[in-house]
């Protein structure tokens, strides 16, 4: 197959596929991916149990374990062990929204004739998952320098609620834009996108997860922020994030849900930015 007629081609088998009932690849890949997730959620479960606690600070907060180096550790360390939980709890939380453009572009990739389909679905996966890889090496930068910056400065520590309301407005303001409507609307509409999107080949489907993920990450950026502020290891709110971003993309009234979560987001950043004043 062309270049030239990727796009109308990939539309085409798209549509197919959505309407075809599922076969015994459809039904093979099911099962590694829920594999998968459950071994994603295992991890993440046992990262929780064993990082969870920390450090009381001045301005009333507590400075989670992940982002502290334990006695003998090097920074390095500590980021190659968030890096994992990170991923994992990724997996986790967003394997199950981000299935549908998985299988369709699977179908798709069979149909087409690709030589090596369940390969270039891998990679395609493998992209999507490098870029929220990436997002949680920035959440970790930020995160440890933060925290080891307000350890040793007790004024900086009072300012970090001030800063967390500060982030939560933003981040609500952002689930009210026209940008993040945008995104949802890429993530939801899984057969539009892989019709303009689809490549052929490795490095083709890892493009497409990479482009895929750029987008979803744009979409729920601020969602994991939120996480991030409320806590990243509490298990109650991994589950909820996880739940709000697959009602977002999945469920049809899912652009409603993102702007009644920016309205909560906002308000909650109001009350907390006024209590730390």
């Amino acid at each position: 197959m062309t270049a030239s007629t990727d796009t109308a081609v990939a539309r085409q088998i798209a549509q197919e596929a959505v309407a075809a009932p599922a076969d015994r690849a459809d039904l093979w890949a099911r099962g590694v991916a829920s594999g998968v997730f459950l071994l994603g959620a295992a991890y993440t479960l046992y990262a929780a149990r064993s990082m969870s606690g920390g450090m009381y600070m001045p301005g009333g907060w507590t400075m989670p374990m992940m982002w502290m180096a334990m006695p003998g550790q090097s920074a390095a360390g500590s980021a190659l062990l968030f890096l994992l939980m990170w991923q994992a709890m990724m997996i986790a939380m967003m394997l199950p929204s981000s299935w549908p453009m998985l299988e369709l572009y699977s179908r798709v990739a069979r149909h087409t004739g690709q030589r090596w389909p369940v390969l270039n679905t891998v990679l395609a996966a493998t992209g999507y998952f490098t870029i929220w890889g990436a997002f949680g090496i920035v959440a970790f930068a930020a995160g440890f320098q933060v925290s080891r910056a307000a350890m040793f400065s007790p004024q900086l520590s009072r300012w970090i609620p001030g800063a967390a309301g500060v982030l939560l407005i933003l981040a609500g303001a952002w689930q009210l834009s026209p940008l993040k409507q945008a995104c949802l609307k890429h993530c939801r509409e899984p057969l539009l996108y892989l019709g303009h999107a689809y490549r052929t080949g490795a490095w083709g489907g890892f493009r497409v997860g990479l482009h895929h993920g750029a987008f979803c990450a744009a979409c729920c950026w601020a969602l994991m922020v939120m996480q991030l502020l409320l806590g990243v290891m509490n298990l109650a709110v991994m589950a909820g994030v996880a739940a709000i971003i697959a009602t977002e993309k999945l469920w049809k009234r899912g652009p409603l849900l993102a702007r009644m979560v920016g309205v909560i987001s906002i308000v909650a950043g109001i009350v907390l930015l006024f209590r730390s004043v």
